[in-house]
């Protein structure tokens, strides 16, 4: 015996067995042990694992029950049948995912007396089902019927092993030949199997077992009817439409070959009326669903009108989101997202605060048009997403990058196969809305080909005038664009064409500063790689999160940023920094595993990169050690902000030729050549002997030859060299300067002066010389660099000379003191006298 007696109980003859036994129990999902039947399960509950442990322990012996509901994962008492099959377990193995393969045999009918309280597993006391072996003729007959059956079954279903009906032939009990039969039924449904299992009458259940057979006999007749006539009616050229045509043959022996096509067509009919269409796609839609109810359902012209109907009816039509005005709201979302860009988020407010006078006067503001133009990496792409957040506006990206084919804007006609709309409308539909804020990345990526120039085609979605009756080739609709708000990103103007240009609005995006970028790095750079270490908690990760093994108080020092951005990135944006402020994470990360400390404070500091991120990759221009001949510091901009340029002279014997070497621009060159021109025509005032460019050859040279140079702002930094060479005068060495030079010695305005203030300001330089006419241009100047610097606005050649060059008696060689302006401490000093 399996079965352990319970405590003050004493077995009860009946057929060999006690009459009540506890027993664990195994819910079951969508399967029924039936007796005389082998059955692999995979369990994987914690407590069926448990009933699994608890029958090995008991004997080997569980009841098997289905439960009502197969999507109950943890079902209660109620949840399932009273009446299962007890089985005894064959094999039981345990996999490495920690599931259990179980193989079990079907023994005999048993029905639910109880549950017996339990935590761990289901245990229930049981009570066998005997079953009536009453062997008479209506049961022979009976028997000899469902055994015909099966056999016209097994002929009709091929899923079924032919072996199994010698098997079921010499069976001789009608309740081992019912359960036998219905475990090879593969089509019979839940309810049907737990029926059989309920029933204790062999005859009985070989009835009911009867009726289901034939029921899927005459399924399967029909299947077999409804293939033949398919087959029948089929060519070898029609092989393709051999799913259509059977489905056409179900639908006829069903009676109903039209009605899902007329379903369809109602349904479509509903959508006409309750979708905003505008008035010219009302009118084609219902144009075109009238073409469609003369037409054969399974006709490929069929096809491409229903997807035609679908993309009319799948389009926003109106649809809009609800926006935000909440200007405050805004502003708070556009700061915690970006550091700086002051000029763009005040459009973005203006906009907001403009829609929000204009709601319910009228229509309201069109969607603005900008075009934001800057450096890799300064935060445009990363920006608009912010813009949405802030608008509540959806937000919807298409990349324009290597597009060359208009067709991507404009889509194809319907006259080509595989026709669809353009990305534009495809994104419209994806998104849901008709004002959703629609990014156009890399507008200045788009090339073009004998396919069209995509560029082209931007320009009616991109007019503000235009795009309220944009017309896709393949919808060959107005479509109103009006309320999209147009968001274009492009890395330089010059892969833009003018036309498009003028369309937009277009923003410039200068490269951070040094100060912006170390901002960025304490305010967001450096707490995200924090989280994304492990080294800070995740604010926004899941609560129940596991503790990380270390706790790492990390302080990443200014220093040290200072030390990353001088001497590991060259950049406008900050990709780079948060690269080696993630390498530097990361290697903390790794120190504090390594370290059994549970708590640990950790601080980087500038001597600490080195040892982090290797050798410096950058060097930043420093002032010379000393006042030197021929060599003055210039200012430069370039696509990483701002540089100090150092211009070298050289004078040698010769018969005057100019050499002008460093990978200069034609600007640049032309710019030494009006510097030369100038020393040439001031000689006798600079003590040079008039002839003196005939006797000598003179070398122009600006290190770092490799790196392309150009533009209209060294003309003085090359005069104050030329000068230096030729009157053997040293120049200033903590003096720098920026500014164009002309044939008269005036001093020309520059671009770029924030960027170029704070090179110098960054390497030592204490004087600055600037144009007269860029003093508009200090306002953006951080006021701890004008507070650290002196500027003198200069507006001649003379006054550049007289500032630059060490010269005993500046007063006898250029006549009397200056009249400039200067910037000392910050503040504006007025000149005392003229010059004279």
């Amino acid at each position: 015996m399996f079965f352990k007696n319970e405590p003050g109980k004493k077995s009860q003859p009946g057929a060999g067995e006690p009459s009540a036994r506890v027993l664990p129990l195994l819910p079951l999902r969508d399967i029924v042990v039936f007796p005389h039947m082998v059955s692999q399960l995979f369990v994987g509950r914690d407590r069926s694992i448990a009933a699994l442990e608890e029958a090995m322990n008991r004997g080997k012996e569980i009841l098997l029950c289905a439960q009502k509901n197969a999507k109950t994962n943890e079902p209660a008492e109620q949840d399932i049948y009273p009446s299962g099959t007890v089985g005894a377990i064959m094999q039981l193995l345990r996999l490495p995912d920690g599931t259990v393969k179980v193989l079990v045999e079907g023994k005999r009918r048993a029905r639910i007396v109880k549950f017996v309280p339990n935590e761990s597993c289901f245990l229930c006391e049981v009570e066998p089902v005997v079953e009536q072996c009453d062997v008479r003729v209506e049961v022979e007959a009976l028997m000899r019927q469902v055994q015909t059956a099966f056999e016209t079954y097994v002929k009709l279903n091929k899923k079924v092993q032919p072996e199994i009906l010698m098997t079921v032939q010499t069976i001789d009990e009608p309740g081992k030949l019912s359960d036998t039969i219905v475990a090879h039924l593969p089509t019979l449904k839940l309810p049907d199997r737990q029926a059989l299992v309920e029933l204790d009458d062999p005859a009985a259940r070989l009835e009911r077992l009867l009726e289901l057979m034939q029921a899927e006999i005459e399924i399967l007749q029909v299947e077999r009817k409804i293939r033949s006539r398919v087959k029948k009616q089929m060519e070898k050229s029609q092989k393709e439409y051999y799913l259509n045509e059977q489905m056409q043959a179900i639908q006829k022996e069903l009676g109903g070959e039209r009605d899902e096509l007329k379903n369809e067509i109602v349904e479509i009919e509903d959508k006409i009326k309750q979708k905003p269409l505008s008035i010219e796609a009302r009118d084609r839609a219902k144009k075109e669903l009238k073409k469609l109810k003369a037409m054969h359902p399974t006709s490929a012209e069929a096809t491409v009108v229903r997807n035609y109907i679908d993309w009319i009816l799948g389009l926003p039509w109106g649809e809009k989101s609800d926006e935000s005005f909440d200007i405050e709201s805004a502003e708070r979302i556009l700061d915690e997202d970006h550091y700086g860009l002051k000029r763009i988020k005040e459009r973005i407010l203006e906009h907001l605060a403009v829609q929000a006078m204009t709601r319910g006067v009228r229509h309201g503001l069109r969607g603005p048009i900008l075009c934001f133009v800057g450096p890799p990496g300064v935060g445009k792409t990363s920006l608009c997403r912010s813009i949405a957040r802030a608008t509540g506006r959806k937000y919807v990206r298409m990349s324009l990058g290597g597009v060359r084919d208009e067709a991507e804007i404009r889509g194809h006609r319907r006259t080509y196969i595989g026709a669809m709309p353009g990305k534009i409308l495809q994104s419209l539909k994806k998104v849901g809305t008709s004002n959703p804020l629609f990014l156009l990345d890399e507008v200045d990526k788009m090339s073009s080909d004998f396919r069209g120039d995509p560029a082209a085609a931007l320009l009616e979605v991109l007019d503000p005038e235009q795009n309220n009756a944009f017309v896709d080739h393949y919808l060959d609709l107005d479509y109103d664009l009006s309320d999209v708000m147009f968001i274009t990103t492009a890395n330089s103007l010059s892969g833009i064409p003018v036309p498009l240009q003028d369309r937009m609005e277009i923003i410039q995006l200068a490269g951070y500063t040094e100060f912006e970028k170390l901002n960025i790095a304490v305010k967001y750079l450096v707490p995200k790689q924090k989280r994304e270490c492990g080294l800070a908690p995740d604010p926004d990760g899941p609560p129940d999160a596991p503790a990380p093994p270390r706790k790492v108080d990390l302080d990443l020092t200014e220093g040290a940023l200072r030390t990353i951005l001088h001497h590991y990135t060259k950049e406008a944006g900050v990709r780079s920094l948060e690269r080696e402020i993630a390498s530097v994470c990361r290697k903390v990360a790794r120190q504090a595993l390594e370290n059994p400390e549970p708590e640990q404070k950790v601080v980087v500091s500038s001597q600490s990169i080195p040892k982090l991120l290797g050798i410096p990759k950058y060097t930043i221009g420093r002032k010379e050690e000393r006042d030197a001949i021929g060599l003055t510091n210039g200012l430069a901009v370039t696509s990483y902000g701002g540089d100090l340029l150092v211009s070298e002279v050289s004078v040698s014997p010769g018969k005057g030729k100019l050499i002008i070497t460093g990978k200069l621009g034609d600007v640049m060159q032309e710019s030494a050549q009006a510097a030369m021109s100038y020393i040439r025509a001031r000689a006798t005032a600079l003590g040079l002997d008039p002839e003196f460019y005939s006797k000598v050859d003179v070398h122009v040279h600006f290190p770092e030859g490799a790196i392309p140079k150009d533009g209209p702002s060294a003309g003085i930094t090359m005069a104050t060299s030329l000068a230096s060479a030729l009157m053997k005068v040293p120049v200033r060495r903590d003096l720098a300067m920026t500014g164009e030079i002309t044939l008269r010695g005036r001093v020309l305005p520059i671009g770029g002066l924030k960027e170029k203030l704070l090179a110098a300001h960054r390497g030592g330089i204490t004087t600055v010389l600037v144009p007269g006419e860029n003093r508009k241009d200090l306002r953006e100047v951080p006021r701890r660099v004008l507070k650290a610097m002196r500027l003198v606005l200069v507006e001649h050649m003379d006054q550049v000379l007289r500032e630059a060059l060490v010269v005993p008696d500046p007063d006898a060689m250029f006549g009397g003191a200056p009249s400039t302006l200067e910037y000392r401490g910050g503040e504006l000093h007025e000149p005392t006298s003229p010059v004279h």
